[in-house]
């Protein structure tokens, strides 16, 4: 899947969790047993991955600084993230924040 726009993602129906992140970044690599073990839990959930970095577009929209950066969205609207998760507890917090 092509990186979707801003517009794309404002448009997601449902339960939707971005990860922002890179190939090589130590951190997204450290938790990406756990993002898999997460998204494993909920079928229902879709999930993108992005490769961000310098000058992408919709890390820029979204505000990310840091990776992994994980953002949970319903119906297009942000819910909650979570910054650098350092453990599959700190992701299941996500889904807390908003109605299932």
């Amino acid at each position: 899947m092509a990186e979707p726009t801003r517009a794309e993602v404002d448009s997601f129906t449902g339960p939707t969790l971005l990860e922002f992140g890179t190939s090589w970044c130590g951190y997204c690599r450290a938790a990406k047993a756990d993002i898999s073990a997460f998204v494993n839990k909920h079928p229902d959930l879709r999930h993108v991955r992005i490769e961000d970095g310098s000058g992408k577009p919709l890390g820029r929209s979204f505000g990310v600084k840091l990776w992994p950066t994980l953002i949970y969205l319903e119906s297009g609207v942000e819910k909650a993230r979570v910054v650098r998760p350092g453990s599959e507890a700190q992701i299941d917090a996500l889904l807390r924040a908003g109605p299932r």
